[in-house]
C-alpha cells in the first residue's frame, strides 16, 4: 500500500492545486447561504473525485497488474495517452495566458453563482472535480496506478480515499477559513481569490505540463519494461 500511496501523492497534490475551483468555492461562500452552499460544493467535489476514481478501480480490477506483479500494458497505454493530453492542454493554456495578469478575467458563468440553487451548487462541485480537464485525467491516472499495484481491494479503496482527501485540501482550506475565522474570513478569502484569478492560467499551464510529462514517462516505462 505504501508504494501505491507514493505513486498517487503527487497526482493528488496536482488536483488540490486548482485555482479556478478555489475561486468558485470562495464565490459560493459569499452567497447568502454561504455555509450550506460551501458544504454542498465540497460534497460535490469529493463525490466527483470518489466516483471517477471508483469507476476506474472497478474497470481495472484484478487486470491492473500482470502476472509478474508489474502494471499491465493497458495501464501504461492509459498513462501515456493521459500524459500526452495533459501536455497539449498545458501548452495551450500557456499560449493563451494573459500577458498582463491584472487583465485576467473569470469565466462568465461565475457571475451567476450567487443565483445558483443548492442543487446547482452541488452539481458545480461535481463537475469541477470529475469533468475538469486537469483533474479528471489525474484522477484516472491515480486510480489506474492503484489498480495496478496488486494490493487487496480494501487497501485500494483506502488509498483512493487518501487521494481524494489530499486532492480536496485546496477546496477545504477556504471552507475552513469561512467556518472558523469569523469576520477575518472575508479579507483572507478575498486576497486568495484575487491571487487565484490573476495566476490561474499560468499555474494551471505549468502544473499540467509537468504532471503530463510525469505520466508520459510512467507510461513509456511500463510499456517498455
Amino acid at each position: 500500500m505504501g508504494q501505491a500511496l507514493g505513486d498517487v501523492l503527487g497526482l493528488a497534490a496536482g488536483v488540490a492545486v486548482s485555482p479556478l475551483p478555489i475561486v468558485a468555492i470562495i464565490l459560493v461562500l459569499a452567497t447568502p447561504q454561504g455555509r450550506v452552499n460551501g458544504l454542498l460544493f465540497a460534497l460535490g467535489w469529493v463525490v466527483g473525485l470518489s466516483a471517477l476514481g471508483g469507476v476506474m478501480l472497478a474497470i481495472g480490477g484484478a487486470g491492473g497488474s500482470s502476472t509478474q506483479g508489474q502494471p499491465a500494458t493497458w495501464v501504461g497505454g492509459l498513462k501515456l495517452v493521459l500524459g500526452v493530453l495533459l501536455i497539449l492542454f498545458g501548452a495551450r493554456q500557456w499560449r493563451h495566458r494573459p500577458k498582463d495578469t491584472s487583465q485576467a478575467e473569470l469565466p462568465k458563468w461565475m457571475a451567476a453563482i450567487d443565483r445558483f440553487t443548492p442543487v446547482k451548487v452541488l452539481g458545480l462541485g461535481l463537475a469541477l472535480s470529475a469533468a475538469n480537464l486537469k483533474n479528471a485525467p489525474l484522477t484516472l491516472a491515480a486510480a489506474a496506478s492503484i489498480s495496478s499495484s496488486g494490493i487487496p481491494s480494501g487497501q485500494q479503496i483506502a488509498t483512493l480515499a487518501v487521494f481524494v482527501i489530499i486532492g480536496s485540501l485546496g477546496l477545504l482550506a477556504p471552507l475552513a477559513v469561512f467556518l472558523f475565522m469569523g469576520d477575518r474570513a472575508k479579507t483572507v478569502l478575498g486576497s486568495w481569490k484575487d491571487w487565484a484569478v490573476r495566476h490561474n492560467v499560468a499555474v494551471m499551464a505549468a502544473l499540467v505540463f509537468v504532471l503530463g510529462l510525469k505520466l508520459l514517462g510512467d507510461g513509456i516505462g511500463i510499456l517498455i519494461s
